[in-house]
């Protein structure tokens, strides 16, 4: 007989949400829908003369898009698939995108053609330094737009309550900003070290390094890296991880 999996989800609350919730409904878990990012638009755009410009997520795609702003002459990146096709469902065209979907993927990309160019990073407030170091070491004549912030719902917290009384099989953090709000949420409730205990006795399932270490520093046990960096295949492994615990 199996067991319910009941899985954790933090994507914000719009179709990322939706998706994520149906991807885990048709592996036959139990989603746990816990929203820890909402999005806080700066109203600020990219430069517009910027040689290279670097969009790290789909949400920046989409606000600059809503802003009016475009690519014209710049040289497009994308941070990964996700973002490129947020740009191309605006009707742009990504010129360059990494190998490894992270800031070091895309230091190694653009490293040896940016020097002296001016390079543009238009993401959130919580963006990774290691982008901006890279940039500085390759001798870009860098630059910096917060498009959006990323806080925390006030009402978030179900699954560090969840969590703290062991009725999570499992989780999937998607940044380390995700993992950094669960804390608080647990924290506000005082059951900051029962929701990491119990975090440690079922499965978490993180997207890239930086994100495991942010969960290792705070004491939490990962068990899961995909190999790609998207929310599918993070689901995909950490269910199929989890199924088999609750089993008999």
């Amino acid at each position: 007989m199996t067991q319910e999996v009941r899985v954790a989800v933090f994507r914000p609350d719009d179709e990322r949400l939706e998706t994520a919730v149906d991807l885990l409904d048709s592996l036959g878990a139990t989603p746990v829908a816990d929203p820890m990012l909402a999005i806080e638009s700066t109203g600020a755009v990219p430069a517009p003369d910027a040689d290279y410009t670097i969009f790290t997520s789909k949400t920046g795609i989409e606000l600059a898009a809503e802003a009016g702003w475009s690519p014209d002459e710049t040289t497009l990146v994308s941070i990964g698939s996700g973002t490129t096709a947020a740009a191309e469902g605006v009707g742009w065209e990504v010129d360059k995108e990494p190998e490894t979907y992270s800031s070091t993927g895309l230091v190694d990309l653009l490293s040896g053609e940016i020097a002296g160019k001016r390079v543009e990073v238009a993401r959130s407030d919580h963006g990774s330094q290691v982008l901006l170091d890279g940039l500085e070491e390759a001798d870009a004549d860098w630059s910096e737009t917060v498009l959006y912030k990323l806080v925390r719902p006030p009402e978030s917290g179900i699954s560090a309550e969840m969590a703290a009384e062991g009725d999570l099989e499992a989780v999937a953090f998607t940044s380390s900003l995700t993992v950094d709000h669960f804390l608080a949420a647990a924290a506000e409730r005082g059951s900051r070290e029962a929701a990491i205990e119990g975090l440690n006795k079922a499965v978490v399932g993180v997207i890239g390094e930086p994100t495991r270490e942010t969960a290792e520093e705070h004491g939490i046990d990962v068990d899961i890296v995909p190999d790609e960096a998207t929310f599918e295949a993070l689901a995909t492994v950490v269910v199929e991880e989890a199924a088999p615990s609750y089993s008999e």
